[in-house]
């Protein structure tokens, strides 16, 4: 039998923040055999053992993170103990009215791809059930479905997983999380990797294992939904009636949520831009990335699903075997040493996640001239003399989304431009959360990170303001790619 939750040598918990994490009691194990096996699975963490109830009536799915129907491992695994339990297959999605630093951009973003949950699900014979406040309680409709059990997926940010924490010590029946989000499962790095360069043995390794297409089996049970059980119309707008909900940042035209179009964006970008991602992937003014990752913040696709499109790609001749590795690095190299940063690092939403002689180089030059200083306001309306960072700035208010190469800068520029390094850091997360259709993410906190504090990166040349942190000039960032165009493009 495997891992309880933390405290094994399986998954071990770094954090000192006793509200994030904790152990599961060691009494609690995976119950009958066949869910031991399961449960042996490196994706799976018992959070609370035993056998499912003998009365129960469906296995639940309480869907957050992963927001599909099709390759995901947990809906695979609700799937697999259901037909060994001769249960149907249920998934449940709570809408929340305040779900932390959401807004309406975001949820018309999530709004859009409920349909194809709901569809996608029901070709694999599994019911998809969504509800809204006041009567959106899990505990309630596990008590209603007669749940003999219950999956979830995971999410390493602090109040998701405090989350699942509490309901782990609340619940009366099994439950399990799936790492259903990155390719490699996260339990296999046990502590916080420094370094990409470290990690990266291990994770290539680790690869060929998981680099597997999922079987996206049929439930051979179908649920069958009681008279008068309520549920909500996925097709209608999720928001509706909310009195103190965020609808100041409006929705985007640049992005339609769920799976399927996230799939069709996919297919143009692994078929006609893939081939020249290795060499136009730092050219913001240039449509040359794969813009997947505000479907892979909501988990509308896997990144299992993007990875294997483009080593198809690679095998019918659409992309070289460079333009596959360049992508891949940033597809599974970066993002899941973001995962592996937010799960084992305290605050790392905050300038005391930088590491010793990152916070001691900013400390040291606190108190240099910053000139000019602007405030959190001006920064949002992109009231600075720089065209390139005002630039970056819009296009992340007015798409929800920023080209990767440009949010190091803009990161950068904020450090130099605020009254000190934390309020920099601050601002900048506040900014991310509010506009990008993938802030609130751990991709975004590492990036943020990594430009300000040094995370995953060395010491440079000292310098004013910045200390021994990287330095990114406008002029030199500017003349790697065609900004003027790039700039055009945005104010258009």
């Amino acid at each position: 039998m495997r891992k309880r939750e933390a405290g094994t040598k399986n998954k071990v918990d770094t954090r000192n923040d006793v509200d994030t994490r904790s152990e599961v009691d060691s009494k609690h194990d995976a119950g009958p055999e066949f869910l031991a096996k399961l449960a042996d699975d490196p994706r799976v963490t018992v959070r609370r053992g035993g056998a499912p109830l003998q009365a129960g009536k469906c296995v639940v799915y309480w869907m957050q993170r992963a927001e599909r129907g099709i390759d995901n491992p947990a809906v695979d695994l609700a799937i697999k103990i259901g037909d060994e339990l001769n249960l149907p297959v249920v998934v449940y999605f709570s809408a929340i009215s305040n779900f932390p630093h959401a807004n309406l951009r975001h949820y018309v973003f999530l709004n859009q791809g409920l349909a194809d949950i709901e569809e996608d699900l029901a070709e694999r014979n599994v019911t998809f059930l969504v509800r809204r406040p006041p009567n959106n309680s899990l505990e309630a409709l596990l008590k209603e479905t007669g749940a003999a059990m219950v999956i979830g997926d995971e999410n390493p940010c602090r109040e998701p997983e405090r989350w699942r924490k509490v309901l782990a010590k609340r619940l009366e029946l099994p439950f399990w999380t799936v790492d259903a989000d990155v390719v490699v499962p996260s339990s296999v790095f046990p502590k916080h990797q420094y370094m990409l360069h470290i990690m990266r043995p291990r994770l290539n390794a680790e690869l060929p294992k998981y680099l597997v297409a999922l079987e996206n089996t049929k439930a051979k049970h179908a649920w069958t939904k009681p008279r008068g059980f309520e549920q909500f119309n996925v097709r209608e707008d999720v928001t509706a009636g909310w009195k103190n909900f965020d609808r100041s940042v409006k929705p985007v035209d640049s992005f339609i949520g769920g799976t399927h179009a996230a799939l069709k964006r996919l297919q143009h970008f692994v078929r006609y831009q893939l081939a020249d991602y290795d060499k136009q992937r730092n050219h913001p003014e240039i449509d040359g990335t794969s813009q997947m990752s505000p479907y892979l913040h909501f988990g509308h696709i896997s990144p299992l699903t993007v990875a294997l499109a483009v080593d198809e790609a690679v095998k019918e001749g659409h992309a070289t075997q460079a333009a596959r590795d360049s992508y891949i690095n940033e597809l599974i190299g970066w993002r899941e040493l973001s995962v592996n940063f937010v799960k084992y690092v305290p605050n790392y939403d905050s300038i005391e996640c930088a590491p010793e002689w990152a916070q001691k180089t900013l400390r040291e030059h606190a108190r240099d001239k910053r000139d000019p200083v602007y405030s959190l306001e001006q920064m949002e309306r992109a009231e600075t003399y720089d065209e390139l960072w005002n630039a970056a700035q819009m296009q992340m208010v007015k798409m929800g989304w920023m080209h990767n190469y440009l949010r190091m800068y803009w990161a950068k520029k904020m450090l130099e431009w605020s009254p000190n390094p934390a309020k920099a850091w601050e601002w900048a997360v506040i900014l991310n959360d509010k506009y990008e259709l993938d802030g609130r993410d751990p991709n975004g906190y590492n990036g943020i990170a990594w430009a300000m504090g040094g995370v995953h990166d060395r010491p440079w040349f000292d310098r004013p303001i910045f200390g021994t942190i990287r330095y990114m000039s406008g002029a030199s960032t500017g003349k790697k790619f065609d900004s003027k165009r790039y700039i055009r493009q945005v104010g258009s």
